[in-house]
């Protein structure tokens, strides 16, 4: 719609490496222009943009908090400088916006009032993990979270996995950092032995850990996942 900003959907690092070692040159560009950003955390978020323009004067940014402290009321009004003709980013703490990440609420409120949505290339985790798993790329469900209770995660482990066994279908889904080693001694012990999972984590990264095996072969392999961003695949033949 004429007059109006764009909304750019800008990715960020999954971690701590210099952002223009994942990150395209055309993200660059786009902050050196933008001023008004919809972010998780403002901290986080200026310590990025610093970080890809170093010049770029923090006093200019305007910072819009996303996050489970904001209020809908607040929400509604986030992408006014958008309708008043300026261009707007929207900032994920990792990865792509709208993907695990509660920046879908504001796309699907830029659609509503017709705003461009401009999406930017970069690294989201989800769909690096699952490049690399040799599992379904061409058929794969994104889950969240599993239930943190044993027994309904027992439930709905079973289910995922008769469920990729019956359609092909690669089931994907990640943990809080410090409660990987645990959901992975969950899915090796409830898991069918031949039951492939996938572990992929600190993607990007030097330490950059990835592994396919049947759950029966994880049963001897010893690796340490505390506190490292993790996905998880599983896929039944």
């Amino acid at each position: 719609m004429k007059g109006r900003g764009k909304l750019y959907l800008i990715p960020t690092r999954l971690g701590d490496n210099p952002p223009l070692e994942v990150l395209p040159i055309s993200i660059k560009k786009i902050i050196e222009l933008v001023d008004d950003y919809i972010v998780e955390n403002e901290k986080s978020a200026r310590k990025f943009i610093k970080k890809i323009c170093p010049r770029k004067p923090q006093p200019k940014l305007n910072l819009y908090p996303l996050n489970k402290y904001s209020k809908q009321e607040e929400i509604i009004s986030y992408l006014n400088p958008c309708l008043e003709g300026k261009n707007m980013g929207l900032l994920s703490e990792a990865g792509c916006p709208g993907i695990a990440d509660p920046g879908a609420d504001i796309v699907k409120l830029a659609h509503e009032q017709g705003i461009r949505v401009v999406p930017l290339v970069g690294p989201s985790s989800i769909i690096l993990a699952l490049m690399a798993s040799g599992m379904n790329g061409q058929n794969f469900a994104f889950n969240g979270y599993l239930p943190i209770d044993l027994k309904e995660k027992r439930q709905a482990l079973k289910a995922l996995e008769k469920k990729s066994a019956e359609e092909g279908q690669s089931q994907i889904f990640i943990e809080t950092p410090y409660r990987n080693n645990k959901i992975l001694e969950d899915l090796i012990s409830i898991l069918h032995p031949d039951t492939r999972i996938c572990v992929a984590c600190d993607l990007t990264l030097p330490t950059e850990y990835i592994n396919t095996q049947s759950a029966g072969n994880w049963k001897k392999i010893k690796i340490d996942l505390h506190k490292r961003p993790s996905i998880f695949i599983i896929q039944k033949d």
